[in-house]
């Protein structure tokens, strides 16, 4: 086919299908439209066609529609928070499928609110009140939006962050309606910048944590104590985007993040921090702190916009059940960053033995938490070594099992970090090693 003239009938097309899944005629025919008007601008356009006729991009259309595109996958780079493969791994929960008490009191029979479902827990866990709002983001801009519309918010200059996928930190603050008021210099700032920088237009002090980056050399900046003692000094509230939301000293693992906690203990007023980082939940976003500005957070018309579903709270609820108790073997994300090098070399034997007859070595090499958390910080661990003739081909085919397994290509080499691999993950790692190797 290689003109307009030769393009065929939506009739001719639909006539020629094998199969349409079941789905209803009009679904099928839109798609026939789709793919023959993609034919068609290209035949414009001057463009080959493809090999696959007309009929074979249509069922490929139609499988697609059909399948779910959401997958699980195994991911074996050695990144625990991978942002492209959903970030943290939930710890399992059952879904509750019909009716819930979501917004109902049951005690009272009257209508209840969805906080009640995790308040509690985090009163507990933090020693101060909060919300959940979907994400981060939309709890800094939620915070500034209601507490800083309209007047000045002062950050340090060092602060004034991308975190990623184009989120600045300065765009979300104007966003917000809220002046940003920068003080210091990219890699110093001094208290006194700050308490020269207060005035009456003053609404908020915003600090930063760099939980994606690290700025090294001739840096300083205020500790976070003396910072809270300033602003409650001149009556301005202070304002901390943690962004990792770690709940747990990770230092016994040589992980160096603050905790939630101690930056409400040293005075911050209002923290905000990501569920589904160090925190090992879903993705949604906390803000706690004084009971009277979490209050008036809340009361902001736009909370209900940002507010959580129901599978999000139960998802949340359990993740925070398990850090109340330190019951850390049932967060995925904890499990693994507490993963020792025995362990881990022991299971990359035991699945290396189950692959006898295909090249490969045990290897010392790092791990990464990954997902804008604990940047220049990596883990030691032992890795799967294969040694493929075409590494780039086999990750491909690899990524295309029946459960894809993501890996890494370095030096040439494909290399399997079985931290980021459960343990009933395993038998689905192996076959497709095998499936791939003998393609």
């Amino acid at each position: 086919m290689d003109s307009l003239r030769d393009l065929p009938s939506v009739d001719q097309v639909l006539r020629q299908l094998e199969s349409v899944d079941g789905l209803p005629h009009r679904v099928v025919v839109n798609e026939v439209r789709s793919v023959l008007g993609g034919r068609r601008e290209a035949l414009r356009a001057g463009l080959e066609p493809g090999s696959e006729s007309i009929e074979q991009m249509v069922q490929q259309r139609l499988k697609a529609l059909a399948n779910s595109s959401l997958r699980p996958v195994i991911n074996a780079t050695g990144v625990i928070l991978h942002t492209n493969l959903g970030r943290a791994p939930l710890p399992p929960f059952e879904p509750i499928t019909g009716y819930s008490n979501l917004e109902y009191d049951l005690e009272s029979g009257k209508r209840g609110k969805r906080d009640t479902h995790i308040s509690a827990l985090l009163e507990s866990l933090l020693g101060k009140p909060g919300i959940v709002v979907n994400n981060n983001a939309a709890a800094v801009y939620l915070v500034l939006n209601e507490l800083a519309a309209g007047g000045e918010v002062i950050i340090s200059r060092g602060e004034l962050i991308e975190i990623g996928d184009g989120f600045r930190i300065p765009d979300i603050m104007s966003r917000s309606g809220s002046i940003v008021r920068e003080v210091g210099t990219t890699n110093r700032t001094r208290l006194d910048d700050y308490r020269q920088a207060i005035s009456e237009r003053t609404r908020l002090i915003l600090r930063v944590h760099p939980s994606n980056f690290r700025v090294t050399g001739f840096t300083a900046r205020p500790e976070l104590r003396d910072l809270a003692a300033l602003a409650h000094e001149h009556g301005v509230p202070l304002y901390e985007d943690l962004g990792s939301g770690c709940l747990a000293d990770l230092r016994p693992f040589g992980v160096e993040e603050p905790l939630v906690a101690d930056s409400l203990a040293v005075g911050a007023d209002l923290v905000s921090f990501s569920c589904d980082k160090l925190l090992g939940g879903p993705q949604a976003g906390i803000i706690a702190g004084q009971t009277e500005l979490v209050r008036q957070v809340r009361s902001n018309p736009m909370y209900r916009a940002l507010r959580v579903d129901k599978l999000i709270l139960q998802s949340l609820q359990v993740t925070l059940r398990h850090s109340l108790r330190h019951d850390w073997d049932s967060i995925p994300v904890m499990r693994m960053i507490g993963a020792s090098l025995d362990e881990l070399r022991r299971r990359a034997e035991r699945v290396s033995n189950r692959l006898s007859g295909i090249p490969l070595r045990i290897e010392r090499g790092e791990s990464a938490i990954g997902g804008g958390s604990t940047p220049d910080q990596r883990l030691p661990t032992w890795m799967i070594e294969l040694s493929p003739q075409n590494p780039v081909s086999f990750e491909r085919r690899l990524r295309n099992a029946p459960v894809p397994v993501i890996a890494r290509i370095e030096h040439d080499k494909i290399l399997l970090d079985l931290r980021t691999v459960s343990e009933r993950e395993e038998e689905w790692l192996i076959a497709a090693i095998r499936a791939t190797e003998a393609e």
